[in-house]
């Protein structure tokens, strides 16, 4: 329990309240990058600047990634990772960060870098895991076709059926969890069905999980390496793995 102490004259930090000084957990930032140098000096300055460390993950780029990011963030932390796949970029930057809490963030400029405010505002106020959603009040999209909001829909609905809870949003990388948790999540996956290996097992152990509303913009430069069929169907077999495993 963190426990505020009233000290006048002292600086405030965005995650305590006027007058009064918190021991505060520390924050990482997760940075999963593949051939993002035009898109992070969109995304990096605006990092608040109270986080405590920014781990950028770089999937084997061909452009300058790791060089604009370093000139951008000289303190970074800087992953070189050799499998493919978002999820193994994630996994590795899990392991490499050294926060109490951690925060996925996309590097195409699509999350905004602001609202992480929101995500570690639920963890201090109870929650173990609070994930994104672009279908609540406060939240919304303008980078989702027709198709992939109706496949994403459907997906939700399966992962209601099989697993129970509330989520209004299933495909959506923008979440924050104390990092005591990751044994439980015990995350396995390599491509992008990472997220929802993370939603279904966060219900499955329980976790006091939270959702915030999250506005995803259109990537600023380049070409999104999802491909909505081919990452649809792992999806579907990522919880069906989930759901069989659990009924063992």
């Amino acid at each position: 329990m963190y426990i505020p102490k009233i000290v006048e004259g002292q600086p405030q930090s965005p995650l305590i309240f006027p007058g009064a000084e918190r021991t505060t957990p520390t924050v990482s930032v997760v940075i999963p990058t593949l051939n993002e140098a035009k898109n992070l000096p969109h995304v990096l300055p605006r990092i608040p600047k109270w986080i405590d460390e920014v781990v950028i993950v770089d999937g084997r780029s061909s452009d300058n990634t790791v060089e604009v990011a370093t000139q951008l963030l000289p303190k970074a932390k800087i992953v070189m990772e050799t499998r493919k796949g978002k999820g193994a970029a994630l996994r590795a930057g899990f392991s490499a960060a050294s926060g109490d809490i951690i925060v996925m963030l996309d590097a195409d400029g699509s999350m905004a870098p602001e609202e992480i405010t929101l995500f570690v505002g639920a963890l201090l106020a109870g929650a173990e895991f609070v994930k994104g959603s672009r279908f609540m009040q406060g939240g919304g999209t303008s980078d989702m076709e027709f198709h992939r909001y109706l496949g994403n829909y459907g997906l939700l609905m399966v992962a209601r059926l099989l697993f129970g809870g509330r989520y209004s949003d299933l495909c959506y990388g923008y979440a924050a969890f104390w990092k005591h948790t990751l044994p439980a999540l015990n995350l396995q996956s390599d491509g992008f069905e990472i997220e929802t290996e993370m939603n279904v097992r966060a219900l499955r152990t329980k976790l006091k999980i939270s959702e915030v509303p999250s506005f995803e913009s259109e990537r600023i430069n380049g070409t999104s390496n999802l491909n909505a069929i081919r990452d649809g169907l792992r999806i579907v077999r990522t919880m069906l793995v989930e759901y069989f495993h659990r009924q063992n």
